[in-house]
């Protein structure tokens, strides 16, 4: 059974085709009564691996999210077919199983396939191959660099939203999980260099609170579990995106801007423990930035801080700020940052206690 919202939006020729039969009948409009033309919809190109085609369930999760959302007016674009996952949604995608990035742009396979699908959004989770396969991240970023110049060339406008990789620990690569850590560590300074105001790239971070163990069937693929999370993480930057585009799932209206934290322990181990601050925007108005304060329970510390600049003071309390590429979140979206705090040898379990402060 095919998805009924799927379906009236594109039953929308057929009507035309029905007005037009009408007219010789003298079924016509009254004069000053023209409709305006429908704008659009906003084309959305899932680019990557086998993570996002094969069969990329996340996709479809994503999909559904956002026309339970009020972004109706969307339309997934790529020349590969939807793969299955048994959910209705918009399955094109340009996610081809065991591509490297870096031979996509050496090859410059990307520009035909651009013009074939025309995006004016490109969601990209790419270099998973590329990481296992043990390329460098400075090969892998410059890839980058050349496919956001074909983005570019077909889409002056073209917005990019790029993932920091979901982890990664096949049986048969030991090394790939540090070697995931390592890359998308550089990943928000390749974006905040790359970006410009007419096409903004936009970091996602996917590897933070994703489990391989739990997540995955085999250290790399996401199960049902791992694709809700990766869509999840998807949802409010796309979002934000489609409500910039004057997409119908724009709240609109006035507000003043509010944020909530929230805390939640990832890990622990004897002297320490790392932990997760998801941050959102609990108000009707966009945000431009966010400030958290971050106070550890039981006399810990915090000792580092990842997707956020923190100021430790003397206490172990941090205040962590925006990293910048993750300030601005539409009504509804949320981001999160990562941190590792310092205990006592006694120390009781992992807590803190979390507020946020809303930029405008």
């Amino acid at each position: 059974m095919r998805d009924t919202r799927l379906l009236r939006s594109r039953a929308l020729p057929l009507l035309g085709l029905l007005a037009a039969l009408l007219l010789p009948l003298g079924l016509t409009a009254a004069p000053g009564a023209a409709a305006a033309p429908a704008a659009p919809p906003v084309r959305v190109m899932p680019l990557g691996d086998s993570i996002t085609g094969s069969p990329g369930c996340w996709r479809a999760v994503l999909w559904n999210r956002l026309l339970d959302a009020g972004h109706t007016d969307i339309d997934f674009v790529g020349t590969l077919p939807a793969q299955g996952c048994g959910v209705p949604h918009d399955g094109d995608n340009e996610g081809h199983g065991g591509e490297l990035v870096t031979n996509v742009a050496a090859q410059r396979l990307l520009p035909a396939r651009l013009a074939a699908t025309r995006p004016d959004i490109v969601v990209m989770h790419f270099g998973t191959n590329d990481v296992w396969s043990d390329v460098p991240p400075d090969r892998i970023l410059a890839a980058y660099t050349e496919l956001v110049a074909q983005m570019r060339a077909s889409n002056p406008r073209m917005r990019v939203l790029v993932a920091q990789i979901i982890p990664m620990n096949p049986a048969s690569c030991a090394a790939c999980a540090q070697r995931v850590v390592d890359f998308n560590a550089r990943i928000p300074g390749w974006a905040a260099a790359t970006s410009t105001g007419q096409s903004p790239i936009t970091v996602v971070d996917q590897w933070t609170g994703f489990d391989t163990a739990t997540d995955t069937y085999d250290g790399v693929h996401p199960v049902a579990t791992g694709d809700e999370k990766i869509a999840a993480r998807w949802f409010p930057a796309l979002a934000a995106l489609l409500e910039e585009n004057g997409d119908p799932g724009d709240p609109g209206g006035p507000g003043t801007p509010a944020c909530t934290a929230a805390f939640r322990a990832v890990s622990a181990w004897q002297g320490g423990y790392q932990a997760e601050v998801t941050v959102t925007n609990t108000s009707a108005a966009p945000l431009a930035g966010w400030t958290v304060t971050v106070a550890p329970a039981g006399g810990a510390r915090v000792t580092q801080v990842w997707n956020g600049i923190p100021r430790t003071a003397a206490d172990g309390t941090a205040t962590v700020t925006d990293a910048g590429w993750n300030s601005g979140l539409a009504p509804g979206a949320s981001t999160a940052f990562g941190l590792i705090a310092t205990t006592g040898a006694t120390s009781s379990p992992p807590a803190a206690t979390v507020e946020c402060t809303a930029a405008s």
